[in-house]
Order: structure tokens, then C-alpha cells, then sequence
């Protein structure tokens, strides 16, 4: 058993890199404890948390009433498979279908997981509804996408990072712009069976697109007959101030992939939502998950779920969003060309030779956790339950660090 001296950072680190492999650079900061949106390193050190684990965490660390779920749960039955029913799963995925409008759900453990589930799923719909020859359907998805890290979603990735030396590259997916309908509109073929997207872009620094660009993807999937695929994994449950990001313009894809705060920051827990001439295709053995739908993470779900809606989450970010990025908009640094986001999910981009990884140290050091993309862009994603007074807190950091550059 390893020796770690208790409150020893550098010595945890350390233990990390020489037994971990070294596919993340995370921040030189560890994380002991958590709670709401503040986390704790094991000094003692306390810091806002404004990442948000990728947006899982949108009901803040260790909401009481989901680790209470969970607890109760662990209590009585944790895992199943899928070889036999459990007693929860059907009370949780009815509960997603009302909260989502759509009539079924396949649930799945992350998100990579769900997004593959939609890909199999347009694929066999192609096929079986369509009427592609099977091995010719097609789908179309866009730059600077991120979706996961599987085989087959880095074979339509243009990040180099995630898809040099991985080939050879899963063929049927063709690559336009992003918040480019015209470029849809041209690329669709006979062969075609949907176009996948995320509403916002997150990974690649919180690109919004245009207002209307929804609606005309939506026009020209249902125009053509093609499954309009919404990547909602990061962007979903109340973080950009909608339920859904699709929302914003009251826009409805064919179907929807979940997961980060579906789970609620406590366990992994994602999920594809379609109506049911969509997923009418998956038939018993032709798709599968032994954790997926699990009663443990479907407690959790549940909780989750009624912490977003009785605690009005995406109305607070909708609020509360607005005042961040009017705030970091008043900051002086010359360094920076924009802020940008929705609800809050928000990015401050700098000048495209910037490195912001010092920067990110800097807040670290000065109280708040972020992380940058790309390079030059500095991610904010605080949980959705913080306060304006904390916001303000962040703010006063954030400006002091920022006016320093």
C-alpha cells in the first residue's frame, strides 16, 4: 500500500505521474474534498471551482439530497445487468422522457458511450427506415467537434491531438463547417442519414453559432429526412441557461445525447433520448451496456434531475450567466478579443498566439479553478448553484489576474 503523507500535494502529484499514464496535464492543484462550489486540497487550501467537471457538476459537489439517493440506494441493490430487470430503471427513464419530451431512452454510463449509442442507432435507422444499403449510410458532422475519444468518433475528429496515430479511421462520416447550413444543405447525399452536432461547441472554446443556424439545420434535416442528432452531453440540464441548449431557439433534434450532470456529479450516467420511430430499431442483443441503467446510477439520476428543476438551475444561469460575461466584458486586458458563452457556459478568448496555461496557474493560486482550450481560450463553468456573492468573489479574482497580463 502506498505511503502518502497526509496533506502532501506534491507528493500525490507525483505518485500520479509515475503510475498513471500520461494522457491528461491537469493543473498542479488536488482535490481532496468538495462541497457545493468550493473544493479543498488536502493543505487545506480552499478554491471556487469554475469548471465544473466538464459541466457534471452543474447541482454543485455533494448536493445533499443526491448523495442521499445514492446512499439509500447503496443500501438495497447497486447492480443488476441488463439479464434481468431492476426496479429502478423504469421509474428513471420515464422520469428523463418527461423532462427531455421524448417517448424512450437507452441508458448508458458516458458520455463517449452515449454518442456511439446515437451514431449505431442513426446508422440502423438509415438501413432499416431509410433505405440505405447497409455499409453506404452516412453522417455528416463538423469541425473542431468533440464528442469523445473512441475509434469512432476520433476517426471524424480535426483535433491532431485526438486522432494522429490512431488510424486506420472508421469510413461514412463527412466533415463541413461548423454553423454552416449552406455547407449541410451540400453535403447531404442519398446515402445520407444524419447530421450530428453539438448546439454549442465546448471543447473547442465555447463556440456559439449564429442565431437561426439551429432552426435551418432543423428545416433541412426534416426537409431531406435525415436524423437531426443534438450532442447535448455538456451543453445540457440548465447549463447555458436553457434545459437544453437546443432550446434557445425552441429547435427539437430527432434525438439527443445525455450524460455529465445527468449523474449529478456523483455517478456516471448517460443516455440517448429519440422518440420511438427512431429508436424502434435497437432489437434485444443489438446494443448493450451491463452498468447501463444500473439502479444505483438511476437513483441518482432521479435526484439529480428534481435538484435541476426544484431549484430553478437554468434560470439561475440565465441570470447570473449574463451578469458574468457583462462583467468580464468590463475587464482591461489587451490580450483579449472576446467573451462569448451562454448561460454558464462562457469563454474568454485571447489573442490567437496566447498561452493561457500560465494564466490558469494564476488563478489557481489566487483561489479559482479553470482550464484553457485550445491554448488561448479560458473556459468558466461554475456549478449552477453558486451564488452572486460567490460570483462576485470569482470575478474579483479573475479581474485581478487578468489585468496583470
Amino acid at each position: 500500500m502506498s505511503q502518502i503523507e497526509t496533506g502532501n500535494s506534491s507528493a500525490i502529484i507525483a505518485l500520479d505521474e509515475k503510475v498513471g499514464a500520461h494522457n491528461y496535464h491537469p493543473l498542479p492543484v488536488v482535490i481532496s474534498e468538495a462541497k457545493g462550489v468550493w473544493v479543498h486540497d488536502p493543505e487545506g487550501r480552499r478554491y471556487l471551482d469554475f469548471l465544473s467537471a466538464y459541466s457534471a457538476v452543474n447541482q454543485g459537489h455533494r448536493h445533499p439530497r443526491i448523495i442521499g439517493a445514492l446512499k439509500d440506494q447503496a443500501d438495497r441493490c447497486t447492480l443488476t445487468s441488463r439479464a434481468f430487470h431492476n426496479d429502478r430503471m423504469g421509474e428513471f427513464l420515464e422520469q428523463l422522457c418527461n423532462y427531455t419530451g421524448y417517448e424512450m431512452a437507452l441508458p448508458m454510463n458516458t458520455g463517449a458511450e452515449a454518442c456511439e449509442t446515437a451514431l449505431k442507432m442513426a446508422r440502423k435507422w438509415g438501413h432499416q427506415v431509410k433505405g440505405i444499403e447497409d455499409g453506404k449510410q452516412e453522417i455528416i458532422v463538423v469541425e473542431e467537434n468533440f464528442h469523445g475519444r473512441t475509434i469512432a468518433i476520433i476517426s471524424f475528429s480535426t483535433d491532431p491531438e485526438a486522432r494522429d496515430g490512431y488510424g486506420p479511421y472508421l469510413p461514412g462520416f463527412k466533415i463541413i463547417p461548423y454553423n454552416d447550413a449552406a455547407a449541410l444543405e451540400a453535403a447531404i447525399t442519398e446515402n445520407t442519414c444524419a447530421f450530428f452536432v453539438e448546439p454549442i461547441q465546448g471543447e473547442a472554446g465555447v463556440f456559439v453559432p449564429d442565431p437561426g443556424y439551429l432552426k435551418q439545420v432543423r428545416e433541412i434535416c426534416t426537409r431531406h429526412k435525415i436524423l437531426f442528432i443534438a450532442d447535448e452531453v455538456q451543453t445540457g440540464f440548465c447549463r447555458t441557461g436553457r434545459k437544453f441548449a437546443c432550446h434557445h431557439e425552441d429547435v427539437r433534434p430527432d434525438a439527443m445525447c445525455l450524460g455529465k450532470a445527468l449523474g449529478g456529479g456523483v455517478f456516471p450516467v448517460s443516455a440517448v433520448v429519440a422518440d420511438r420511430d427512431v429508436m424502434g430499431v435497437f432489437a434485444p442483443g443489438t446494443h448493450g451496456s451491463t452498468f447501463g441503467g444500473n439502479p444505483l446510477g438511476a437513483a441518482v439520476a432521479m435526484a439529480a434531475l428534481d435538484v435541476l428543476e426544484e431549484e430553478k438551475l437554468a434560470e439561475r444561469a440565465e441570470e447570473l450567466g449574463e451578469y458574468v460575461r457583462s462583467s468580464l466584458r468590463e475587464i482591461k486586458c489587451s490580450k483579449i478579443v472576446e467573451v462569448r458563452g451562454r448561460g454558464q457556459l462562457n469563454a474568454v478568448v485571447f489573442e490567437d498566439d496566447f498561452q493561457a496555461w500560465d494564466v490558469c496557474v494564476a488563478l489557481k493560486d489566487a483561489g479559482l479553478l479553470a482550464k484553457q482550450t485550445h491554448g488561448n481560450i479560458i473556459r468558466f463553468a461554475p456549478p449552477l448553484v453558486i451564488s452572486r456573492e460567490e460570483i462576485d468573489h470569482a470575478l474579483e479574482i479573475i479581474r485581478g489576474v487578468f489585468e496583470k497580463i
